[in-house]
């Protein structure tokens, strides 16, 4: 069990306050707090400053902060299987009291936080837009959470111009070996990383020229295993008899989201000022949260115009729905089994396997399943104007496709003799 004690050094007026760590065999590290103390101020026999004044008892209340903070980091360290020594106490210090905003303005941390804050004037990249999506923004706190533990394994808090290649590699196999996360979520770390180096170059910062040519990496098509349903599944779960009224609920959505091929927070935050009937067309008008592009999605089907006019689902979390969801497809025995990834949540990571098909199901299932059940009946360029993607590679590459250009060619002679008909 950690033990943690405070202690003054020297006789000083301005004596420094020091933390020792202790727990158990190989830990046992001591460091300055950062506090100063008149060594007649402090109590020796309960290590901790006298209260006699407002300015002890702030600094009281700091130590007491700083107490509590640690203990939670050392758990939090202990059970991800962290280093634990001198410079991860300095950076446990450090972070508790955000000094490293007054410290060094070319941490890497630092510049994460800067891009955070002026996230609302922020120009998009290749766009002619400002302002990063609610999304965006979460992506670089998770990154700046993840790359501040990663100073703490390594013992420092990293600079801009740290970042070597030799560095860099040390991130990447911390996210794959020592965090155990996906292929996908340590590219995606990789590619905030360059993102924020990009920046605080263009910012003027000094960085390291090997920080400009870091490669970001997915998992290879054949590694991929893109989970649909498909339009013969989705007419099961259609004739599925429930008695649940929350899972008649969920086919509701789920219905309505294989249909309109949308992210699920765009699904689920729907209104009736989004739909807009034009005669027999009904047209449903979706701003889309991650890329603030405008899309606008057709219900041709009478069926589909009923449901999203007169018999909408009820509003339900995105946690609930994916619980939902899978019970709906056990109803309705889709149940092949599958090759995919399931939480485990004694470690906290999808482990891969081969899984009855309604444990792998979830929200996003409905918008790939829309793009991959139309694919090639419709053509691409329109599909792509509903899910939103800007570019066909990355539309192909959703769907775990790859360009066939001897259909392509097919598809176009379908609609040459249509057109000339």
């Amino acid at each position: 069990m950690a033990s943690l004690k405070y202690r003054v050094k020297g006789t000083k007026d301005d004596s420094s306050i020091y933390v020792r760590l202790s727990a158990g065999r190989g830990v046992n590290i001591e460091c300055k707090t950062g506090f100063v103390i008149k060594p007649r101020n402090w109590k020796t026999d309960a290590g901790y400053p006298k209260q006699s004044t407002p300015e002890l008892k702030n600094l009281f209340n700091k130590l007491k902060t700083l107490e509590a903070y640690t203990y939670d980091a050392f758990n939090e360290a202990q059970g991800n299987g962290d280093e634990i020594d001198k410079h991860w106490l300095e950076g446990v210090i450090a972070s508790c009291f955000d000094r490293t905003i007054r410290q060094n303005e070319n941490l890497v941390t630092i510049h994460v936080q800067h891009i955070i804050d002026n996230a609302a004037s922020k120009k998009i990249p290749g766009r002619n837009t400002i302002g990063l999506s609610h999304g965006r923004v979460k992506a670089y706190k998770v990154f700046k959470k993840n790359f501040t533990a990663f100073g703490i394994h390594v013992g420092k808090q990293i600079q801009l111009i740290d970042l070597n290649a030799r560095l860099i590699e040390k991130f990447k196999k911390w996210l794959l070996e020592h965090k155990k996360y996906s292929v996908n979520y340590s590219g995606k770390n990789l590619d905030n990383l360059k993102a924020i180096v990009n920046d605080a170059r263009k910012a003027g910062k000094k960085v390291h020229p090997d920080a400009l040519n870091i490669e970001s990496f997915t998992e290879s098509n054949e590694d991929r295993h893109i989970v649909t349903l498909s339009f013969d599944e989705i007419e099961r779960i259609k004739k599925t008899d429930l008695s649940s009224a929350a899972l008649i609920n969920a086919r509701k959505w789920l219905v309505l989201g294989c249909e309109l091929g949308q992210r699920v927070g765009d699904l689920l935050s729907i209104k009736k000022s989004n739909i807009r009937r034009e005669g027999d067309f009904v047209f449903v008008d979706i701003l889309q949260q991650k890329t603030g592009k405008e899309v606008t999605i057709p219900l041709a089907s009478k069926e589909m115009q009923d449901l999203i006019l007169k018999n909408p689902p009820y509003p339900i979390s995105q946690q609930k729905l994916n619980q939902h969801i899978k019970d709906l497809c056990k109803s309705a025995e889709i149940n092949e089994l599958c090759k995919g990834k399931i939480l485990d949540k004694k470690i906290n990571r999808k482990v891969y396997g081969k899984y009855p098909k309604y444990e792998l199901i979830t929200t996003h299932t409905f918008r790939r399943s829309f793009a991959t059940n139309y694919y090639k009946k419709m053509p691409t360029p329109v599909l792509m104007t509903i899910t939103g993607h800007s570019k066909e590679s990355m539309f192909l590459k959703y769907i775990n496709r790859q360009e066939d250009k001897d259909e392509n060619a097919r598809l176009f002679l379908k609609y040459y003799n249509e057109l000339n008909k």
